[in-house]
């Protein structure tokens, strides 16, 4: 579909029923610079202003999308030319505006992720939720840009890159637990007892003794599930 031919076309059957761009634009619905892209061949006119636009115009769907008026000859030969045509056509936009909603997707969820790290609080339960679901909408945006390749290598990528993403979500938990001695987002289970507070992650226990005291200090270690007295006697 050459969409340059097709605005020239536009152009000159404008101006030979004595119609500026503005009043085009009025009787169609849409903005000048619409129809001015349109005649600069930047674009097409959505499918649904071919009928209307061909009738102002007084060509037909045929001869719009060939650009040229057609004799009766070159009508039949043109028509088939110009249906495969406009399926490819309708098929790329269709494609390019699923992409973008993969890469909204995509952004929104790198968005919300990042955002409930800095915006919540660690000991509220909401900062890893809201991590979670924004690694969900990442992942099913990173899904649908990969749609075009074997499933089974989509999938292999899917969950390559869901464990990395989350790597770096439990990697990024770690260093604020030890850097700034906050409490994990990632974890299973809190328990306070006597001036201990334990926090037990999928992949590390946190000790906070003597919370709330000036000489409070931070232990992690590995996984190890304490009793309740082993907790109070942790501290000592």
């Amino acid at each position: 579909m050459d969409q340059e031919k097709i605005g020239k076309f536009i152009s000159e059957c404008r101006k030979t029923k004595k119609i500026t761009q503005s009043e085009l634009a009025e009787q169609l619905g849409v903005t000048d610079r619409s129809i001015s892209n349109w005649e600069n061949g930047k674009n097409m006119p959505d499918l649904s202003l071919f009928k209307p636009l061909c009738n102002i115009l007084d060509i037909t769907i045929n001869e719009l999308l060939s650009g040229e008026k057609l004799s009766k000859q070159e009508y039949q030969e043109k028509f088939e030319e110009n249906m495969v045509n406009t399926i490819n056509y309708s098929t790329k936009r269709l494609t390019k505006y699923k992409e973008l909603i993969s890469l909204i997707l995509v952004i929104f969820g790198l968005f919300i992720s990042l955002s409930a790290i800095m915006i919540f609080p660690s000991e509220s339960s909401w900062s890893s939720i809201y991590s979670v679901f924004g690694i969900i909408l990442f992942m099913i945006g990173i899904s649908r840009l990969l749609n075009r390749i074997k499933w089974y290598k989509r999938l292999f990528l899917i969950i390559l890159i869901f464990v990395g993403a989350m790597t770096i979500l439990f990697f990024t938990d770690y260093i604020n637990v030890k850097n700034n001695k906050e409490a994990p987002m990632f974890r299973i289970t809190t328990t306070t007892t006597g001036n201990v507070i334990y926090y037990d992650t999928p992949f590390y226990d946190v000790y906070r003794c003597n919370f709330d005291e000036s000489d409070e200090y931070w232990v992690i270690s590995k996984n190890s599930n304490p009793t309740i007295d082993e907790l109070i006697d942790y501290c000592k």
